[in-house]
């Protein structure tokens, strides 16, 4: 098959024939072993030289909920344009492509509040934009209505004679109103080329072997028809494929000169003055630095915008958590200075890892998932690999969970009147901080290979679960786990962040020296340990009841500023393990599972 520039092919054929496996091939994106050769400007079409000067635009393409189409738009020109082209040239380019898509009416709506057609004319635009010298379509028609079908073919052909550039799109179900705007047409029946050639010479070829397409029949869909096996009978099987069989071979035989037919140049260019325009992908590719700055500021944008999208966002990494850690202090006010505090105090910081955990993996399994799905289709495409969307995530979530999770944890270490020290006040914020951004990056590990939302919560909730319970200290004691389970728990960073939060409240903590047996107008002192009534002499007693240790703080698991240290070096390690994740090759069932 051959295509030129300034020319519409349409690829025909019905469920299963092959059109989406013939562009796959052509955009060098299909699994496995292929054969044969595709030559762009007599050169070998590579997958390096697709990325670079072509696009593809798949049946379904996942949009950022919170941009609008303009900044959809303008994103997607800063990712894919090059450094050498100025911002005023990729405005103007971004002013083209709506006046062209006829989408200067909805510059300002966000895109998730888009009609169908506006939506797939968009999602058509964020690959024009870039200006590729061939561009793919898999079915761009797919569930719109005629008048919209029309119109987005009608622009699809005006773009390449316009331009001068290739457009290949398939189709299942070809309309009558749509024929004048295709150059070229390839018949597909079970993977086999039944015609491929001008549309001019359509009816000519099957005319010629005996099959004229009747008056008043729409061509497209009569021959598409002549080119799909009939199931209907077991007869009617048999005959409809051995007719398929004969016509592939006839094709075979006498279709070359159909084949190579083509339109002289001036009568498929609009605008001569295009004909020889240097297409933007000549310029290269934007650099490293410029693509982690757009990601970045691509995220912020959704953030500030104001739209009810932005709002959500908004709530849910700034709001939500300091609403939450509000409650919790409701419960736990007044913490009074008695016996009975010691649980209490314990119980208060085990809700506060068990708080920040939790809503760690329901804020990063609502608002990752977008971005996620956003990065499979452009990582696909090659405009950016895993290790910059890692670093975008990072420094974009990094400003939001400090102030989110200081913020929270300020309201209970105020309001409930801990250890009243700054220092210690500054480190429990910052041990939250740890916590917080742990769970936020395992929730976004699981979201790599579980693409429900909500199955990554729940998945990541468990395994949250198991490592607070048997690790943090505030549930069981480390003295009484099985000794196989007490090692294990060296790997979990609620070991060191439990044990850092209970030293940083109860260690020489003069409120709670001798502390009453009760509180109130009965008081009963508790000079030393009386059992039945006064469990803890004062807060080092009590740790070194659930800590391991020869009777002294310093031969204990209670190390404070190593289990502090340790709890961001758990963090690091987590940006470092998402950041390779994300940079080895997927298997192929879980990008299927992403990609349809």
């Amino acid at each position: 098959m051959e295509v030129h520039a300034g020319e519409v092919m349409a690829v025909l054929g019905s469920k299963g024939s092959g059109k989406r496996a013939l562009l796959e091939v052509i955009g060098r994106r299909a699994l496995g072993m292929t054969r044969g050769q595709i030559i762009l400007n007599d050169i070998s079409l590579t997958l390096q030289l697709f990325q670079e000067q072509c696009g593809f635009v798949p049946r379904q393409v996942t949009l950022l909920p919170g941009l609008t189409v303009r900044q959809t738009l303008m994103y997607s020109a800063q990712l894919t344009i090059g450094s050498k082209v100025s911002k005023s040239m990729k405005r103007n380019r971004v002013k083209q492509v709506m006046a062209d898509l006829a989408l200067n009416q909805v510059s300002n709506r966000e895109v998730s509040s888009l009609k169908p057609s506006e939506y797939r004319r968009l999602a058509i635009g964020i690959e024009i934009v870039k200006d590729p010298v061939m561009i793919l379509l898999d079915d761009p028609t797919y569930d719109l209505d005629p008048l919209n079908t029309y119109f987005v073919i009608s622009i699809l052909s005006n773009h390449a004679k316009k331009y001068n550039r290739i457009v290949v799109l398939s189709m299942e179900k070809p309309r009558s109103d749509i024929f004048p705007f295709l150059d070229r047409v390839t018949y597909l029946s079970l993977g086999e080329v039944v015609y491929t050639g001008s549309t001019r010479m359509l009816l000519d070829y099957f005319g010629s072997i005996g099959f004229p397409c009747p008056e008043l029949e729409n061509p497209l869909m009569y021959y598409l028809c002549l080119s799909t096996v009939d199931r209907r009978t077991r007869e009617r099987f048999v005959e409809s494929s051995t007719q398929i069989s004969a016509l592939v071979e006839k094709f075979k035989v006498e279709g070359a000169h159909y084949r190579k037919y083509y339109l002289p140049v001036t009568d498929t260019l609009v605008q001569k003055d295009t004909r020889y325009k240097l297409p933007l992908t000549a310029y290269g590719q934007p650099s490293s630095w410029q693509v982690l700055c757009t990601l970045i500021s691509r995220r912020f944008c959704i953030l500030f915008n104001c739209n009810s999208r932005a709002l959500r966002e908004l709530f849910l990494r700034v709001l939500l958590m300091p609403i939450f850690f509000t409650l919790i202090f409701l419960f736990y006010f007044p913490i009074n200075d008695f016996q009975h505090s010691f649980l209490t105090r314990n119980g208060l910081i085990l809700n506060c890892l068990v708080a920040v955990s939790f809503l760690s993996a329901v804020i990063t399994a609502i608002t990752h998932a977008p971005h996620r799905n956003r990065y499979y289709q452009e990582s696909r495409e090659g405009i950016y690999r895993g290790p910059l969307f890692m670093l975008s995530s990072i420094f974009y979530s990094l400003p939001l969970s400090v102030a989110s999770v200081t913020a929270a944890a300020t309201v209970i270490y105020a309001g409930a009147k801990l250890h009243e020290e700054w220092e210690k006040w500054a480190t429990f914020c910052a041990t939250l901080w740890t916590v917080y951004t742990f769970a936020e990056h395992q929730t976004i590990a699981l979201m790599m290979v579980i693409r429900s939302s909500y199955t990554s919560f729940v998945t990541s909730i468990y395994i949250l679960i198991i490592y607070i319970t048997f690790a943090s200290g505030t549930v069981r004691s480390l003295t009484a786990l099985p000794e196989w389970f007490y090692y294990v728990s060296y790997g979990v960073i609620y070991r060191y962040a439990g044990a850092f939060l209970q030293e940083n409240e109860f260690s020489d903590n003069q409120r709670l020296d001798h502390a009453n047996y009760l509180n109130g107008t009965e008081a009963l002192s508790c000079p030393t340990n009386i059992p039945g009534s006064c469990v803890y002499v004062n807060g080092n007693h009590y740790l070194l009841q659930k800590y391991p240790g020869n009777g002294r703080i310093e031969d204990s698991d209670l190390q404070y500023w190593m289990n502090f240290g340790l709890c961001f070096v758990f963090v690091g390690g987590m940006w470092v393990i998402n950041t390779i994740l994300h940079l080895i090759p997927l298997p192929a069932f879980i990008k299927t599972k992403f990609r349809n």
